[in-house]
């Protein structure tokens, strides 16, 4: 199997309890989705935990030996909440220093403000011992890598920079593709046929998935299919196949999203 056709993977701990208890909405899933999707790597996983060391060290250790590539997001900044460089340090075992880089960056981004580098803001240069840095050039604070481990802000334009800063930094394989059939019909009604689609064309060089997602609107049901290659190929015969089968079944279809 070639770099290209293996699928590479990744999961994302969204850290902050401002997350959990609904105060702020998380907006960081789907760019950091959209991002891998675009590195030809996919998200497999995401979970939510609360700014506690020992759940945020759980998640870490869990999720590392099952993915590639493993992402956080929120709690490095310089409060005392900010635990995240702790509990990751923690969890592979090794201890906290300062980034001498890190602080040079930071120094020099405070200073180039007239502000002083306070104790708090020293804390962003906090990383788990043999860390590198992701740039940030939003803020000045420094994201962390340190094996397969993406240590990013919580705030998503200043993640979003950090994504910009690794990009095509990453092995992965081919994007992910995908086209969408709309249909005003109940998903109910088509689920063997949808099955039998993706079925048909799985084997198939970057294999084929078919997503069901319903809708009611106008009082009336339908959904989107979405199917799903990493080859275009693949792709055009698995949806064509799709939008035939769904034809002869009676049902009128849409090459795209109603």
């Amino acid at each position: 199997m070639t770099s290209s056709e293996r699928i590479w993977t990744a999961a994302l701990v969204v850290i902050g309890d401002e997350i959990l208890s609904g105060r702020t909405h998380d907006r960081n899933i789907a760019q950091v989705a959209s991002w891998l999707q675009v590195q030809g790597i996919r998200l497999v996983e995401v979970r939510v935990v609360a700014d506690v060391e020992a759940h945020i060290v759980e998640a870490v250790q869990a999720l590392r030996v099952r993915v590639d590539y493993l992402f956080t997001t929120g709690g490095i900044g310089p409060t005392h909440d900010d635990i995240t460089v702790d509990a990751v340090a923690a969890a592979l075992g090794v201890p906290v220093v300062i980034h001498p880089e890190a602080r040079a960056m930071l120094e020099r981004y405070y200073n180039g403000r007239g502000q002083a580098l306070s104790e708090a803001r020293v804390r962003m240069a906090r990383v788990p011992d043999g860390a590198a840095l992701i740039p940030n050039r939003m803020s000045g604070a420094p994201g962390i890598r340190i094996e397969n481990l993406f240590l990013m802000a919580g705030v998503p334009h200043i993640t979003a920079g950090m994504l910009e800063a690794l990009t095509g930094t990453l092995e992965g394989g081919a994007p992910l593709q995908s086209e969408t059939i709309g249909c005003w019909v109940a998903e109910s009604e088509v689920a063997d046929l949808l099955r039998n689609a993706e079925e048909a064309h799985a084997g198939e060089p970057g294999g084929i998935q078919i997503g069901s997602y319903p809708f009611f609107r106008e009082g009336r049901v339908g959904a989107n299919f979405v199917v799903r290659s990493t080859s275009a190929a693949t792709l055009a015969r698995a949806a064509e196949h799709l939008a035939e089968a769904l034809t002869a079944a009676g049902h009128r279809v849409t090459r795209g999203e109603i």
